[in-house]
């Protein structure tokens, strides 16, 4: 087991700092990274307090997360610190999360997680230990090309993580390492056994860190409990048909809990008013989006009018052009929400993104 992590310096006078979740990617980066022959560090990072995180089996940074990477530290006689960055992770994750729900938008939580506690504070604690660099477990490439360092996808579609990732500015880039972003996940599973890693068969984890259970609606409705309350569904033009019992439950595309008999066709979420507590509904034309303005755009590459973009983790890519501000999508596409993160590619090559803030509908007659 082998890897090359792109650095100058000979492996007997270089620090590596990974990243560890506790989980069998990272673990593995680990792994990688001490067979160089360079000192290795595990960083873990808390981001609950210990009453909560021994609750979140199947999450990530928690509290049996934080035991698996200190069993895979001691196994590789590695050091391994914990980072308590509860507040940070509240503040700049959790309470943004419930305030983008609460403002009617779809928020992207990992990528806030990814632009913050662990790339900004992370590459700050191991700059601060002296490491040459930062190693992580996402699927995603480092390329170097023509003295310009760049994110490309991937190699398994499938694993793919470099939506997530966008944030990333080309100063941190410079100094992070991606070592699986050319493997399987299924080779990984087979290094972590070979390395007789105890997480070599551990379930990855699911749903948002932060809501292991998938049931995000307690959560913002615990934080933001107006979140909760009644209101009306209304058609395009205003005319109620219903109640709901609580926006928190629904996202812009959702069709199911729209309890509306009666309808001719298949009504679908086409926008969220919290402030009148109303749910507009509508058919899935309406949901139709032709275009797009993206704000707090970052980019890693130079500008390009002519893209293809994501707006959500697993969708395909698709046609767009990009004047800056506005994005242009060359089909409708559809449940396009605010809040949601639009990213650009070239091809494999991540090109940058931004969180989207406001759609426009497409023409009806081009989304029939």
């Amino acid at each position: 087991m082998s890897a090359s992590f792109d650095l100058d310096r000979a492996p007997s006078a270089t620090r590596i700092v990974v990243a560890m979740s506790g989980g069998v990617d990272s673990s593995v980066v680990a792994a990688l990274a001490a067979r160089t022959g360079a000192e290795v560090i595990g960083v873990t990072l808390q981001l609950y307090d210990y009453g909560e995180a021994v609750k979140r089996a199947g999450s990530c940074c928690a509290g049996q997360d934080i035991y698996d990477a200190r069993t895979v530290c001691d196994r590789l006689g590695i050091a391994h610190y914990v980072l308590d960055y509860e507040s940070r992770f509240r503040t700049g994750v959790i309470d943004r999360f419930a305030d983008e729900y609460a403002a009617g938008r779809t928020p992207v939580p990992c990528s806030l997680c990814n632009q913050g506690v662990k790339f900004v504070d992370l590459i700050a604690f191991a700059r601060e230990l002296g490491a040459d660099c930062l190693a992580t477990g996402h699927y995603v490439r480092r390329i170097v090309r023509a003295g310009r360092v760049e994110l490309w996808k991937g190699r398994d579609p499938a694993r793919d993580q470099s939506y997530f990732l966008y944030g990333t500015t080309a100063a941190q880039l410079d100094y992070l390492r991606f070592p699986l972003g050319d493997l399987p996940k299924s080779e990984v599973r087979r290094l972590a056994g070979e390395a007789g890693l105890t997480v070599a068969a551990k379930p990855d984890s699911q749903d948002i860190c932060f809501v292991p259970d998938g049931d995000y609606a307690s959560l913002v409705k615990k934080l933001r409990p107006e979140t909760a309350a009644p209101g009306e569904i209304v058609d395009l033009e205003g005319g109620v048909l219903g109640e709901h019992a609580g926006v928190v439950h629904f996202t812009i595309g959702q069709r199911r809990g729209i309890d509306v008999g009666g309808q001719a066709e298949a009504l679908y979420v086409v926008r969220i008013e919290p402030a009148t507590r109303r749910l507009v509904v509508g058919p899935r034309r309406a949901l139709a989006v032709g275009a797009a303005t993206v704000d707090a755009i970052n980019w890693l590459a130079e500008d390009q009018c002519e893209i293809e973009t994501k707006v959500r983790s697993l969708a395909r890519p698709v046609a767009a052009l990009w004047d800056g501000e506005r994005l242009a999508f060359d089909s409708p596409e559809y449940g396009v929400a605010p809040g949601q993160s639009a990213v650009f590619y070239d091809g494999e090559r991540l090109l940058g993104g931004g969180t989207i803030v406001e759609t426009e509908a497409a023409a009806l007659e081009r989304a029939a």
